[in-house]
């Protein structure tokens, strides 16, 4: 897709300085710019580039007086790298703007959809099921039964839905995500073999929740596991059953949350971290990467280590086990001192 600069300046509220008829269709960093690309710039320390950039258009700052001559045309705005994510912003909806539904799909009776969906083909949408306006759900995407999706909401490829699901507005769920499917709740038997406890509840997921890709979500054994509005999950996160993470909260990749447990709002969780089952983790708390949580944690904590301790206890241990060896090495020559 091309652009002219003028739509783009229109877009971001900015002033052309050259051609407003010159066309972009692609976006680079200044430095990789090439013929037909639009670029940025908004630290001084790349102002070099701006000189010999091969990029159609930069966006740059209004207060940006050039000390040599610049082929590319310029958009000035207020702040530059502020207008830039704008732009990205822009282009991702542009990309994203599709409608109609290919074939071959299902649509089972009862389903009830508004304007502007896109259902990519080899989709299945289950009995009953509530869709809202502007919904993009790309191919290979399923939806069971008498589950319910808010409006502008996008279902990328290959996601799957479980039955009685609630997904809000304005969410993403990437690639391969999994939201529904059955707890991990097995109850043993005197002979050593399990016996599955059904999971009869749901995933209930709020407005302007993202999801990263091959992520799950397990239903509730009982009620529902809980997505509070403007959770941000990254890859290959697992949610188990009855969870329930507050607001505005974010979770790095290969995180894994147990059963029952709460998370609190604006919480920020590091990649791989393990969260023990059944316990309560306040609002505000940051967790560092790879840590072991096993206990309640208090709002505004912050914490680090398997088991997890409060950071500046792990920092000062972690310290000393570093120097272990030369420690157990002191300790053993103040004995021999002591002995003789």
């Amino acid at each position: 897709m091309k652009i002219a600069a003028e739509q783009i300046a229109s877009v971001l509220g900015g002033e052309i300085v050259g051609n407003p008829a010159v066309e972009v269709n692609t976006l680079a960093k200044i430095e990789e710019g090439t013929e037909g690309s639009i670029s940025f710039l908004a630290n001084p320390k790349y102002a070099h580039h701006i000189y010999t950039t091969k990029a159609s258009v930069v966006i740059v700052n209004k207060t940006f007086e050039p000390e040599h001559p610049v082929s590319a045309t310029l958009i000035k705005v207020d702040e530059a790298y502020k207008a830039f994510s704008k732009l990205l912003e822009y282009y991702n909806q542009v990309k994203l703007m599709k409608s109609g539904i290919e074939q071959p799909s299902v649509i089972s009776e009862g389903v009830e959809y508004g304007e502007d969906l896109y259902l990519g083909s080899f989709c299945y949408i289950g009995k009953n099921v509530k869709i809202g306006n502007n919904v993009k759900i790309y191919p290979n995407t399923f939806i069971g039964d008498n589950a319910q999706i808010g409006d502008n909401t996008v279902l990328f490829a290959g996601v799957r839905i479980y039955s009685e699901t609630v997904i809000g507005q304005n969410c993403t769920l990437h690639a391969g995500v999994i939201v529904g499917s059955d707890g991990f709740g097995f109850a043993p038997n005197e002979d050593g073999t399990f016996n599955k406890v059904p999971q009869i509840g749901n995933v209930i997921i709020e407005d302007n929740v993202e999801i990263g890709a091959a992520s799950t979500i397990d239903r509730a054994t009982l009620g529902s596991t809980i997505i509070r509005k403007g959770v941000k999950l990254d890859n290959q996160i697992q949610i188990a059953h009855n969870v329930e993470i507050g607001e505005n909260t974010v979770i790095a990749s290969q995180t894994g949350v147990a059963g029952s447990t709460k998370i609190g709002k604006n919480c920020m969780i590091g990649g791989q971290v393990g969260i023990v089952g059944h316990i309560t983790i306040g609002d505000n708390v940051r967790i560092q990467a790879q840590s072991g949580v096993t206990k309640n944690l208090e709002n505004g904590a912050a914490v680090q280590g398997s088991p997890a301790l409060p950071h500046s206890d792990f920092l000062k241990s972690y310290s000393y086990f570093k120097n272990f060896s030369k420690i157990v090495s002191d300790i053993d020559s103040i004995k021999k001192k002591i002995n003789e």
